[in-house]
This record gives structure tokens, sequence and C-alpha cells, in this order.
């Protein structure tokens, strides 16, 4: 099995491009982060391409987070602002060769809601196709991101097929997904023609994914049978003073 480093949390005391080239120095497959923007497209590339590493997915801004913004694709007064991230999350995928964009939803609920997310979806995919970028959403749980719009795999599973595009999938973290629903590989199992991309972290304190409620030696073993292939993101907080890299994947439980 191969794993992806998520930038948005390990080696956050560096630069982007140096924490690319960490992430290659620790035995990473891959790489994906949040929002990288503060960075030249041309000096992540540049990584990119010392590394020999792909990046695999970045998010659209979530707006002003100083107003409490969590993203913008499902407020309905601000499709402007959220075609705008789009646009930007886009160029930067083009400028970097990734592969996929995180279209983030935003606090938001009701019709209204539903309505908007899904008119700046069908822009981010036709606007993401012609360049082979995938479209992700991804569920996220009512602790950490309290009001977001999209908070269940069913949700996103009924919006994919809704819409009916291609290059629209799921992004399955089962962090969120044990939190709100739990029956994690079932589930994964269920929904896997939809899903984009995988990411993993302990639950219930997103540490490395080698203790807590979630059996990881099971869920991957799980992950490898379904005939998962594409690098697993690595979407955890390390503990302080914890060496960051894949040992977990070599510590019993």
């Amino acid at each position: 099995m191969r794993f992806s480093a998520n930038l948005g949390f390990l080696w956050t005391d560096r630069a982007l491009p140096d924490a690319i080239r960490a992430a290659k120095a620790a035995g990473f497959d891959a790489v994906e982060c949040h929002w990288p923007y503060d960075t030249p497209a041309a000096a992540v590339r540049d990584a990119l391409q010392e590394t020999g590493l792909p990046m695999l997915g970045l998010n659209t801004r979530r707006g002003d987070v100083q107003a409490g913004e969590n993203g913008l694709s499902a407020l309905p007064e601000h499709e402007s602002r959220a075609r705008n991230a789009i646009d930007e999350a886009i160029a930067y995928a083009i400028e970097t060769g990734t592969g996929a964009v995180h279209v983030m939803a935003g606090k938001a609920a009701g019709p209204r809601a539903r309505e908007a997310f899904c008119k700046t979806l069908g822009y981010a995919c036709r606007q993401a196709g012609p360049h082979g970028i995938t479209i992700l959403i991804e569920p996220l749980n009512h602790y950490d991101a309290p009001g977001y719009f999209l908070s269940t795999t069913d949700q996103a599973a009924a919006l994919i097929h809704e819409l009916g595009f291609e290059n629209l999938k799921l992004m399955f973290d089962c962090y969120h997904v044990q939190i709100m629903e739990g029956d994690v590989t079932r589930r994964l199992a269920r929904l896997l023609p939809l899903v984009g991309h995988i990411q993993v972290a302990s639950v219930p304190d997103r540490g490395a994914p080698d203790h807590g409620e979630l059996n990881y030696q099971f869920v991957f073993h799980e992950i490898d049978r379904l005939g998962w292939v594409k690098p697993v993101g690595a979407e955890y907080r390390p503990a302080e003073g914890e060496p960051v890299g894949t040992g977990w994947l070599l510590r019993p439980r």
C-alpha cells in the first residue's frame, strides 16, 4: 500500500517546497495539501519535479476565516466568490500538475444551499474536466466543522449521482466517516465506485492511524482487498515530538 503525506498537517513548520522534500525523505509516495496559495506554484512544481512525488489534491479557499467561513460553494449569496475560488484552485492545480481539487461547501443548510452547491459543483466540473482534474467533495464531521453543509457520505453520494459528472468524486476520509456514520469498511466497499481519494487518521484524536477506535490494520487490509491502488492520504496531526513518517505502519496496536 502506498501513502500520501498531507502537508496541511505534516511539516507545517516548513515552507511547502521543503515539506515536499521532507515527505520524500520520510518515504511517502505522494503529497497533498490544503491551501497552498501563499506559495508560488512554480516553487511547488519545482519541488515536485525534484522529488518525483505527485501532488494528489488541494482545497479551494475557505473564504474569510476570521468571520467563520469554511468554504463558499454552498453559500447562496456568494456564487461569484465561490467561482473565483474554483478558478484559482484549478489554475494552481494545472500549474503544479495536481490531480484533484476539493471544493469546500461551507457552513450552510437547506434547499437554497443545496441548489447553490449543485450549481457551483457543475461549474467546477466543467472547468476542471478539459484538464483531467477530478473535483472532490468531502463530508466533514460536526465536531471539527460545525454547521458544514456536507456531513454524510449518503448526502455526498446523492449529489454525485444527481449531477452525473464523471470527474465528480467522493473524498472518503475514514476519520470523518467513523465519527459521523461508522461502519467504515462496508460503507467504503459500497461507495468505492464513487470514491476519488481515501484519507486516514486515528479517531477521536486525529493522530497517526495506529491507535484509537478504528483498527487500521484491518482497514488497510480491506482497502487493499478492495483493489484500491492509489496512495492513501495520511491526514493526521502528529503528536508533539513524534517523528513524521510511515513508522506507524509497523507499530502494533
